[in-house]
Order: structure tokens, then C-alpha cells, then sequence
């Protein structure tokens, strides 16, 4: 099933949206526009799994924490985005209760799918830059590679060997086998 993109740009908005009955799709607006996203296949899932499982460990040690959607990521009363996974820090002492209270993230991963991966490769990822996201990750299964973006960037980096992620100087950076974690996800 296909993404549909339903309203024109000057439609929706945040407040619309969560007037809305809970139907059990995914939705998400950007820049006014509402798109409407069908479950994801079970590879999807996988993939995700697996990057939380490498990401996690990493992430608790340096003071972060990775979560996955649905959740409601507002960057404005005319959008709203729910990435697949996102990391952001944790602030000692006080635990995050509103979605809006995590801002800012450092990390956030979206699996390509046949009903994603464009507005994943392009408003998406336009919207990530904007918001400094320092670094966002575009998993796609069937090519096997991540690729990376970092704000500013023209072009996206597309890793097949290992990725590196450091979201704090001072901790070393966890590498990750981009082979290995493909070779767990799609071929068991």
C-alpha cells in the first residue's frame, strides 16, 4: 500500500490531526501536508530491532536515549513527523514525560519502505537539516546500505562497510559493521 498524501499544503495542522480518531494508521504532517503511512513489513521491523539493539548499550552509557514511534515529533503547529528511531539526551535528574520536552534529537533512523522512501530521501530529510539534526540515517534493505546526513550536507554519505557514530566528544564513538548488521536482519 502506498503513502497517500491527503490534504493540501495549507490544510492540516497539529491540532486537526490529534482531533482526529485513533484508526490505527501512521500519520504525520509536513509543512501543512498529511500523509498517511500503512504498517510496515516485517523486514522493516527487523531492521529497526536490530539497530536498537546495536544503538542502546551505546546510547545508556553516554547519557542518551534511543526510542522508536509512534511518537509525536512537533517542530511546529503545521508539522509533525514520527521517526522510526530517535536518539536524544537525557537531562540528569528529570525524566522526559511530553514528546515535545526531548528536543533537541541527535540521531534519528528511518528504514526505507516502498511507501516511505521518497519523502524519507527528501522532505524528511530536508526537515532533519533544518532542525540541526546532527546526524540522520536512511537504512535502505534491499540496496544494503546506510546512508548518513548530517546538516548541510549535499550529498548524502553511503555506508556499506561500518558506520561510526559519536554524539559526544568526549566518549568514543561506537562503530558499527554495516555488513554484519545487514547479514543479521535480512539473512538470519
Amino acid at each position: 500500500m502506498a503513502t497517500r498524501s491527503i490534504a493540501t499544503s495549507h490544510d492540516w495542522t497539529v491540532a486537526r490531526l490529534h482531533a482526529m480518531p485513533d484508526d490505527g494508521n501512521r500519520y504525520e504532517i509536513i509543512d501543512g501536508v498529511l500523509h498517511v503511512t500503512p504498517a510496515p513489513r516485517l523486514v522493516h521491523q527487523r531492521a529497526l530491532r536490530q539497530v536498537y539493539d546495536l544503538l542502546m548499550p551505546y546510547a545508556k552509557a553516554a547519557g542518551l536515549e534511543i526510542l522508536w514511534s509512534p511518537a509525536d515529533i512537533q517542530y511546529s503547529e503545521r508539522t509533525v513527523v514520527q521517526p522510526d528511531l530517535f536518539g536524544f539526551a537525557r537531562v540528569p535528574g528529570r525524566l522526559v514525560r511530553d514528546w515535545q520536552d526531548l528536543q533537541p534529537l541527535s540521531l534519528v533512523v528511518e528504514v526505507l519502505s516502498r511507501s516511505t522512501r521518497t519523502r524519507d530521501r527528501t522532505v524528511k530529510r530536508a526537515l532533519y537539516q533544518a532542525q540541526g539534526i546532527p546526524e540522520y540515517w536512511i537504512i535502505d534493505t534491499d540496496a544494503r546500505v546506510i546512508e548518513r546526513w548530517r546538516p548541510g550536507s549535499t550529498a548524502a554519505e553511503s555506508l556499506v562497510h561500518s558506520i561510526s557514530w559519536q554524539p559526544v566528544a568526549s566518549a568514543t564513538p561506537l562503530e558499527i559493521d554495516v555488513v554484519a548488521y545487514f547479514a543479521a536482519v535480512l539473512d538470519g
